[in-house]
């Protein structure tokens, strides 16, 4: 009963915005040839998104989105942008029709005070420039969001990050790693674009790669499809990974430990089969020299009440001799304000995910911006406190909305350098 209230909440709420925005929108047209052509691909417009809203509700409701179609997702992010266009036009329409109110309100009210022959309220007509301007404003995000869906979500961009510390010893300077995250296989839908991914990690020839966290949606199953894919990876000295929240959303019975247990050593066979050792509250040494760094892996640990704690990093780090570089991977960026910069053993750097950057905003030389820094203190890029590194990566992959806009997915390339020790806090 409840998904089927869920589903005419939704289709009254398309409904709803549809009326308001036909209405506000053919004021614009005054000759009456305009008026049958905006009539004609308004009305084309809105039977594909009721089609595609229709399509994508039964593809969900039916488990046929496991592994995506590029014109699933295609209809999913149609309908998406569709929606998010119409009710920012609607918003600036309703912002417009108060002051119309107010201002017929006020009308009435002064001519029933002077007793006026005629009390009729005053309606003042819409402002065609004001509508005129909430269509172009409208039309941005949706022009924007269909190249997001289309092109944007393999739009793959290497960031170049040097991190200098002291504690490096100096057999590692130089040494480089490539750091993905957030990969959510089961919304990808062309192995080509994801392999050409690949291709541009490969082409870094880097000495580590660090994966961290969420691969899956929640289905184990989402991965299946692009192991030969991510296998492909190479690194000289190793492939690395840890859990992400999104990697304990599978189907399993939670309160059988059989169950549990047999679904994730099923699932942590994909890791073996692409190469990648998984690091679950654990650490291991890598020596160039006779000199070692230690790599430092958690399961996930987020802030508040809605993601895992399962995050151990006093485990991880044990038998770790002080004064050691290290690099941690832990895929929430929240855990390294409130677990790590604090923690007795110091870690050098942190390398996270877990943000997507939101998946929307704009990034340019000296600025970037994107609704995910209202969530996140800690969102994208690198941060840096009392010598303590953190890089937080937009990741690989998409989630939800099936597109990219400004916020590029990302393949970082970090190389670490022996530096001098400064007090500079980003």
């Amino acid at each position: 009963m409840g998904r089927f209230v869920f589903i005419g909440f939704i289709l009254f709420l398309f409904i709803l915005l549809d009326w308001y925005t036909f209405h506000g929108m053919a004021g614009l047209f005054t000759n009456g040839r305009h008026q049958r052509l905006f009539r004609v691909a308004y009305l084309g417009l809105s039977i594909s998104t009721y089609v595609f809203l229709v399509a994508v509700m039964y593809l969900f409701y039916t488990g046929q989105m496991v592994h995506r179609t590029e014109m699933a997702n295609f209809m999913n992010g149609f309908v998406f942008a569709v929606f998010v266009s119409k009710l920012l036009f609607c918003s600036i329409l309703v912002l417009q029709d108060g002051v119309r109110a107010l201002l017929g309100g006020y009308q009435y009210m002064q001519s029933y005070i002077l007793d006026s022959p005629e009390k009729e309220v005053f309606m003042p007509e819409r402002r065609k420039f004001v509508t005129t301007a909430g269509t172009f404003v409208a039309a941005l995000p949706f022009f924007t969001m269909l190249y997001g869906i289309t092109r944007g979500k393999y739009q793959y961009t290497v960031e170049k990050v040097v991190i200098e510390s002291p504690d490096l010893p100096e057999a590692f300077d130089g040494f480089t790693v490539v750091q993905i995250s957030d990969i959510h296989a089961g919304s990808f839908d062309n192995k080509e674009k994801v392999m050409a991914g690949v291709q541009k990690i490969n082409a870094l020839n880097p000495d580590l790669v660090c994966f961290t966290g969420d691969l899956v949606n929640a289905e184990k199953e989402e991965i299946l499809p692009y192991i030969d894919v991510f296998g492909a990876i190479k690194a000289k000295y190793g492939k690395y990974a840890v859990l992400g929240n999104h990697d304990y959303y599978g189907s399993y019975d939670r309160n059988n430990p059989e169950a549990t247990k047999a679904y994730y050593e099923e699932y942590f066979q994909s890791y073996k089969k692409m190469g990648f050792e998984l690091m679950n509250n654990t650490h291991t040494t890598l020596t160039l020299e006779g000199q070692n760094i230690h790599l430092v892996g958690v399961e996930n640990w987020g802030a508040g009440n809605w993601f895992p704690k399962k995050g151990d990093l006093d485990l991880a780090t044990a038998g770790i001799p002080s004064g050691d570089f290290s690099i941690l991977m832990s895929h929430d960026p929240t855990h390294w304000e409130q677990k790590v910069l604090s923690n007795n053993h110091p870690v050098q750097l942190t390398l996270s995910g877990h943000t997507h950057g939101f998946q929307f905003g704009f990034q340019m030389p000296g600025f970037k911006w994107s609704p995910a820094q209202y969530r996140y203190k800690q969102w994208s890029g690198l941060y840096n406190q009392d010598n303590k590194y953190l890089y937080v990566n937009r990741g690989f992959g998409f989630l939800g909305f099936p597109g990219r806009v400004g916020m590029w997915p990302e393949i970082t390339l970090i190389e670490l350098k022996k530096g001098k020790r400064t007090d500079a806090t980003l």
